[in-house]
C-alpha cells in the first residue's frame, strides 16, 4: 500500500534565520524604547535634535540624543492583532522591532541607524515589509485580499541582497583532490573541498544552503593562462579553478541572515564526466552533494576530524536548500532524488536550478523549486531546464509546494558565477554569448538588453537569497519575486524578470490543465484549437501533433528535446489560432466550464493560467471573462495583467531568439466586480478582431504560497537491462518501482542507439497498474547479416518524466551479442 504522507507544518525551528532569537525577543519586549536592529548600526550625531512628520493615518517624531534616534509612531487606528511582532520602517526600510504602548496606538524604538535622522515617511512593518491592513472584503489596490505586505521590486531586491544582523566567519575545508570515490564516475576519485560561511552569533542549529557550480574547465596554469580539462588531479604546473568561490556574494548575504552556506568544488567531475559516465556526470554530482552532507552531519556532531569547530552543533540538516548552476542544476535535482531514496534522508526542502541542463527530464515533486533561465544564455541556449518546471507540474497527487520558473532578461549563462566572469575571475573566463554585436544580447551592441556583470551578479544574489529566505525561512514577503504578483514583470536590481508560478496543490483548483482534450473546454467562433506537443519532424510517442514547424529548438524551451529523452512527448498544451474578423460576427473564443464542486473560488487570490503569443503572428491580446450562475460577468484585457502575449525581443539574426516562453497570467479576484465568486460557472478567453495565435495551459484558481516540502515519498522507478543475442529477436528490460502505488504510475523509456545497428533510437510509455511493482519490456532487436564493429555492442536506455513516481536508477546498459561475430 501507499504510505500516507505526513508533512511538516511549514517553517519551523527555534532560532531560525528570520525569527528573532529568544534573547532578541526578550530585548524587544522588556527594554522600553529599544528596538532590535535589523540594519547595520551607525553612530549618530550626539547633538540632540527633533524631527516630526505625518501622513494621513499616522504621525511620527524623531528625537536624537547620545544613545541613538528615538522614533515614535502614533497611529489613528489601533494596531491590528497579529502573530508577527510589529516593526518600525523608515522610508520603506524596517529598522527593528518596536515597543507597543498599552493604548494600542503608539509604537517606539531606539536605533543608531542613520536612516532615522531625517525620514520622509515612518510606517508600521511586519516581517521586514510595510503593509496596509483592511477589514473590507476588497483590499485597496496594491495589497492582497488577506492583507499581504505591499512591496516594490526595488525594496525586495534591497531586502534580499542586504547584509543581515549576524557576523559571519569562514569554516572552509579541503581533504584533497582524491578524497572521495564516486560510483557515478565509474568509481574514479574527486575532491572534497568547500567554502563555508557560518553566522557565528546566531543561536542554535542553522538551516543549511549548499551551492554546486557547473561544468567549467577544471585546471589552469597561472603563467600561461591556459586551461586543462583532460586530467584529474591537475597536471604539473596547473591548479584547480576555484569555480566554487563564484557565489560568494550570495553566500555572505545568506550567512549574515542566519544560514550556514556551503559551496562545494566539483572540478574532479568536470575533468572526467565526458569519459567515465553514462549521464554526463549527473549521478556523480548528486552523489558528491550527499557526500558533503554526510561530512557536514559528522561535523555537526563533532565527529569529523579536520572540520572547523564552528560547525559543531550548528547545522540543521533537516532544513536544507540546494542551488545548482548549469550541470550543477541537474546535479542538485539528482541529489534531492537520491536523498529521497535513503532510509534516513536529509530534509532537502528547496531546490534552485540556475541556468540548468536537464538531459534526463527527471521530475521533482514535493520540493519547492525555482528554475532560473537567462534570456541571453549562449551555453545552455535551449534553456532545457524549463522541463524541470513543466514536467513536475502534475506528477504527484500530494504535491503541495511552490513551483516557479523565472526568465531573466539580459542575463548570460556565465556571469552568475564571478569565477566565470572576465575581468573578475583569476582564471580565463568568457562571455558565453559569443555574438558581441547581436542587437539584443551582444555586449558590444548599442541596442543591447544585456546586463553588466555586476548587475547580473546582483540579480543572481537577490534571486538566490530571496528564494531560500522564502522557502527555508518562511519570509513570505519574497513571494512576489517568484509568483509574478508585482505586475507584468518584476525588476530585480537592473534585471527585468518574467515569471510563471504554480501554487501548491492544496491552495490551487485545477480547472483546465489544457494538456489534452477535455469535456469542459470548447472552442466557439471561427478559430482553431489544437492540442499539441514538441516540434515538427521529431518522432515521439505522443498522439498529439507538433506545436511548431520551426526547427529552431533553442527558441522553444518547453519543447526542446532532452539528450536522453529526445523522442518523449514534451509539454502538451492548447494552441489557438484565428483569422482576421473585422466585423466581429464570428469572434473566436475558448470557453471553459467550471465543474460543479469547484465553483466557489472565494478562498483563492487569483485566476491564473500560462500564455504566450505564438511565433507566427504579431503581438495580440485576449479578453478574459468570468461568468457566475446568474449570468453576470466581469472581464479584463489580458494585456493589462501580463506581457505574455507580446513577443520576446529578437535581433533578427540570431537563431537562438526570440524565445517563445509561457508566462503566468494572474487576474486578482479582489479586482473582479459584479460576479458572485461563490458560484463562478465559466471562464471565457475571447480573441480580438485581428488575426493571431496563442499557446495556453494550466488554467486554475490559486493562492500562491511557498508550501511545505521535503523529500518526496513517491515510489522510485528504476531500470535494468539484460544481455541478449542478436538472433534472440528481443532484449528484456525490466522497470521496477521501489514500492507499489495505489494509483497507476507512468514513465517513459528511451533507447539511445549505440555504435551498432541492432537497436534503434525509440521511446515508449510504460504504465504500472495500481499495486504492481515490475514491468518487463521486450525491445526488438534487428537480426541482420552485418558484422558489427565489436562482438558485443552496448546500448543505453533511460527513464524520463515519471508521473506518480520519481526517478531512482534512471539509466542502464543493454548488451547485444553479434551472431555474425567470430569472437
Amino acid at each position: 500500500m501507499s504510505i500516507p504522507r505526513t508533512r511538516r507544518p511549514g517553517p519551523r525551528r527555534t532560532g531560525g534565520p528570520v525569527r528573532a532569537t529568544v534573547a532578541a525577543l526578550a530585548l524587544a519586549l522588556t527594554l522600553p524604547m529599544t528596538g532590535t536592529a535589523l540594519a547595520s548600526p551607525a553612530s549618530p550625531d550626539p547633538q540632540p535634535t527633533t524631527a516630526t512628520g505625518s501622513a494621513g493615518d499616522r504621525s511620527w517624531s524623531v528625537t536624537r540624543s547620545a544613545d541613538g534616534y528615538h522614533v515614535t509612531l502614533k497611529l489613528d487606528d489601533p494596531l491590528p492583532v497579529r502573530d508577527a511582532l510589529p516593526e518600525i520602517a523608515v522610508d520603506g526600510a524596517s529598522l527593528g522591532y518596536a515597543r507597543q504602548a498599552t493604548d494600542g496606538h503608539t509604537l517606539s524604538l531606539v536605533t543608531t541607524d542613520l536612516r532615522a535622522a531625517h525620514p520622509d515617511d515612518v510606517q508600521v512593518a511586519w516581517n521586514g515589509a510595510t503593509d496596509t491592513v483592511t477589514t473590507s472584503r476588497h483590499a485597496p489596490r496594491g495589497t492582497g485580499r488577506r492583507g499581504k505586505p505591499t512591496a516594490t521590486a526595488a525594496s525586495l531586491t534591497e531586502a534580499a541582497t542586504a547584509k543581515g544582523r549576524y557576523h559571519v566567519a569562514r569554516a572552509d575545508y579541503d581533504f584533497g583532490d582524491t578524497a572521495v570515490t564516486l560510483g557515478g564516475l565509474s568509481d574514479r576519485s574527486a575532491e572534497l573541498r568547500a567554502a563555508v560561511w557560518v553566522p557565528t552569533d546566531a543561536k542554535g542549529e542553522r538551516p543549511v544552503v549548499l551551492f554546486l557550480h557547473g561544468r567549467h574547465s577544471a585546471c589552469w596554469n597561472a603563467d600561461t593562462a591556459k586551461t586543462n580539462n583532460a586530467a584529474w588531479p591537475c597536471p604539473d604546473g596547473y591548479q584547480p579553478i576555484p569555480s566554487y568561490l563564484g557565489y560568494n556574494a550570495a553566500a555572505e548575504t545568506l550567512a549574515s541572515q542566519g544560514y550556514a552556506v556551503v559551496s562545494i568544488s566539483a572540478d574532479g567531475i568536470n575533468a572526467q564526466d565526458a569519459s567515465y559516465t553514462d549521464d554526463a556526470g549527473t549521478l556523480a554530482r548528486g552523489q558528491l552533494v550527499l557526500d558533503h552532507l554526510d561530512l557536514l552531519a559528522r561535523a555537526d556532531k563533532g565527529a569529523a576530524p579536520g572540520m572547523s569547530r564552528l560547525l559543531k552543533g550548528r547545522l540543521d540538516l533537516s532544513d536544507v536548500g540546494l542551488m545548482g548552476h548549469s550541470r550543477g542544476g541537474e546535479g542538485v535535482v539528482k541529489a534531492a532524488l537520491l536523498n529521497a531514496g535513503r532510509a534516513h534522508p536529509y530534509g532537502i526542502d528547496a531546490v534552485l536550478p540556475l541556468a540548468p541542463i536537464d538531459f534526463g527530464r527527471e521530475t521533482l515533486p514535493d520540493v519547492p523549486m525555482a528554475v532560473v533561465l537567462p534570456y541571453c544564455d549562449g551555453d545552455v541556449s535551449n534553456q532545457q531546464g524549463q522541463h524541470f518546471y513543466d514536467d513536475s507540474r502534475y506528477t504527484g497527487a500530494d504535491d503541495d509546494v511552490l513551483r516557479s520558473s523565472l526568465m531573466v532578461m539580459g542575463a548570460d549563462h556565465n556571469f552568475f558565477n564571478t569565477e566565470w566572469t572576465p575581468g573578475v575571475a583569476a582564471a580565463p573566463a568568457s562571455d558565453d554569448w559569443s555574438a558581441s554585436t547581436d542587437a539584443v544580447c551582444g555586449g558590444a551592441s548599442p541596442t543591447t538588453t544585456r546586463l553588466t556583470a555586476a548587475e547580473q551578479s546582483e540579480a543572481g544574489t537577490a534571486i538566490m537569497s530571496g528564494f531560500f529566505q522564502l522557502t527555508l525561512g518562511g519570509q513570505d514577503r519574497f513571494l512576489p519575486l517568484f509568483d509574478g504578483s508585482l505586475g507584468t514583470s518584476t525588476t530585480v536590481g537592473a534585471a527585468t524578470v518574467y515569471s510563471e508560478a504554480q501554487a501548491p496543490g492544496r491552495s490551487r483548483s485545477d480547472i483546465a490543465p489544457l494538456t489534452a482534450p477535455a469535456s469542459n473546454v470548447t472552442l466557439t467562433g471561427g478559430g482553431t484549437g489544437t492540442y499539441c506537443a514538441g516540434f515538427t519532424g521529431r518522432p515521439t510517442i505522443s498522439a498529439l501533433g507538433a506545436c511548431t514547424g520551426s526547427t529552431g529548438t533553442s527558441r522553444f524551451p518547453s519543447w526542446t528535446p532532452a539528450n536522453y529523452a529526445g523522442n518523449v512527448e514534451a509539454t502538451p498544451l492548447l494552441h489557438l489560432t484565428w483569422p482576421e474578423n473585422a466585423d466581429s460576427t464570428d469572434t473566436p473564443a475558448t470557453v471553459i466550464e467550471i465543474p460543479k464542486g469547484s465553483r466557489d473560488v472565494r478562498r483563492y487570490d487569483s485566476l491564473a493560467f500560462r500564455a504566450a503569443v505564438d511565433e507566427n503572428g504579431p503581438d495580440t491580446d485576449l479578453t478574459v471573462r468570468l461568468t457566475d450562475g446568474r449570468g453576470r460577468s466581469a472581464s479584463v484585457a489580458l494585456s493589462s495583467l501580463s506581457d505574455a502575449l507580446k513577443a520576446n525581443p529578437s535581433s533578427g539574426t540570431s537563431t537562438l531568439l526570440p524565445k517563445t516562453w509561457l508566462q503566468t497570467v494572474n487576474w486578482p479576484l479582489e479586482k473582479v466586480r459584479g460576479v458572485d465568486l461563490s458560484d463562478v460557472r465559466r471562464i471565457t478567453l475571447t480573441a480580438p478582431a485581428t488575426a493571431g495565435g496563442v499557446y495556453l495551459s494550466d488554467v486554475a484558481f490559486q493562492t500562491v504560497r511557498a508550501g511545505s516540502g521535503g523529500p518526496s515519498e513517491l515510489p522510485q522507478v528504476s531500470v535494468a537491462g539484460a544481455p541478449a543475442a542478436e538472433n534472440a529477436g528481443t532484449v528484456p528490460v525490466t522497470v521496477t518501482l521501489s514500492r507499489s502505488s495505489r494509483t497507476p504510475v507512468t514513465v517513459n523509456l528511451q533507447t539511445v542507439a549505440g555504435t551498432g545497428t541492432q537497436l534503434t533510437t525509440s521511446a515508449r510509455k510504460i504504465t504500472f497498474p495500481a499495486r504492481t511493482t515490475s514491468v518487463t519490456v521486450q525491445l526488438p532487436v534487428t537480426d541482420d547479416t552485418a558484422v558489427q564493429p565489436t562482438a558485443d555492442t552496448v546500448y543505453k536506455i533511460y527513464l524520463s518524466a515519471p508521473v506518480g513516481a520519481v526517478t531512482g536508477q534512471g539509466y542502464a546498459r543493454v548488451t547485444v551479442h553479434d551472431d555474425e561475430s567470430t569472437v
